[in-house]
């Protein structure tokens, strides 16, 4: 059994899982996210753990030539059978050899995500080190006809996760298009769906809150969001903010939970918010996060596809709103998010005093 030393809350490394069946473009995507983070954090450390049956290591290969900050191969097996057990190491050597800012898991195409993310979330509580962000299944639409009507696990890729990126798309017309779409639909699933462009996907959308790269946004309310590409508006973006004269104003956190447990994933796809509240925050998993007793504090909120984690913030600002909120949502579904968010229901300050709420469409 390996052992970590456990971390303040707020220095939990986030893990993001993507799978999918070979040759999907798993890979393209992930070093695709290579320069989006570096050009926002040049010092920010991307570590990647690759699952690979056989002994080859040309995508680990192309990993290192993107700059990644280190990676680790399970060669041989399945990570989700005979490899499970080896990633809390790999974990701890990334760890403890890299420092890294985040970790990918990229697993073998013949992949189960549900075993992966039961050892992950096994490792995060004996460790206190790590925490599930997201599990992302890249699909390749000119090929699911064939291979998902044959492949169990492809079936099971597409619906054990998160979010469905879809890939190589592009070349099919819209009958082709519209027939795949169908046969996705086959899976009776209420998974968001999203298209790459050529296997570019933002990192707003694939990450949910990192510390590291959102200190800026945390303090600046002229906080922007890549324009670059026009897949873009496949999301959109909601920026939310509740000021209050009051020096110690809070967040009534009991209305922000309606929003937290309400917001369907297929509509609402990411919530990052750093909030000061006098009461302690609850995750999804029911756990308390606690402030400084008996005061008012400010918490981390990172909300993911209808999961949710909060952390303790220990940098203060008398200065910062006591709400600031991104709400990343599917095409469409911005206006309505907005009307509810700026009707107060969700986000009002605690003990029903007066404040300013400011909500708008930034993407």
């Amino acid at each position: 059994m390996v052992t970590t030393t456990v971390p303040p809350a707020d220095r939990r490394i986030p893990i993001t899982i993507i799978t999918g069946f070979a040759g999907s473009g798993k890979t393209t995507l992930i070093l695709n996210l290579v320069p989006q983070l570096r050009a926002e954090n040049p010092g920010y450390k991307l570590a990647l753990i690759k699952n690979e049956i056989g002994d080859l290591s040309v995508d680990s290969q192309l990993a290192a030539a993107a700059e990644m900050t280190g990676s680790r191969e399970l060669l041989g097996d399945c990570i989700c059978c005979t490899n499970v057990g080896q990633i809390e190491e790999a974990l701890a050597t990334l760890d403890r050899e890299n420092q890294p800012d985040r970790i990918i898991v990229e697993t073998s195409g013949s992949a189960e995500p549900l075993k992966l993310v039961l050892e992950i979330n096994r490792v995060s509580k004996a460790t206190g080190r790590y925490e599930l962000d997201g599990i992302v299944s890249v699909i390749d639409a000119e090929n699911w006809g064939g291979y998902a009507s044959t492949s169990y696990t492809a079936k099971l890729q597409a619906k054990q996760t998160d979010l469905i990126v879809i890939n190589k798309w592009e070349g099919l017309d819209e009958r082709a298009f519209d027939l795949f779409l169908d046969k996705l639909g086959d899976l009776d699933v209420d998974t968001p769906q999203t298209k790459s462009d050529k296997g570019w996907l933002s990192k707003e959308l694939l990450f949910g809150f990192d510390p590291k790269m959102a200190r800026s946004w945390m303090e600046d309310s002229g906080h922007e969001h890549d324009h670059k590409h026009g897949h873009m508006s496949e999301m959109e973006c909601l920026s939310v903010t509740l000021t209050s004269s009051d020096p110690n104003a809070s967040v009534d956190l009991a209305k922000l939970d309606g929003l937290l447990k309400s917001a369907p994933k297929d509509e609402v796809y990411r919530i990052k918010a750093v909030l000061y509240s006098s009461s302690p925050a609850k995750g999804s998993d029911g756990l308390q996060v606690n402030g400084v007793e008996g005061g008012r504090s400010r918490y981390i909120l990172n909300w993911s596809f209808g999961r949710w984690t909060w952390s303790h913030d220990r940098i203060s600002d008398s200065a910062a709103p006591v709400l600031r909120m991104s709400m990343f949502t599917a095409q469409y579904e911005s206006n309505k998010w907005l009307k509810r968010v700026e009707s107060g229901q969700y986000i009002a300050l605690a003990d029903g005093a007066e404040g300013k709420l400011e909500v708008k469409r930034v993407q």
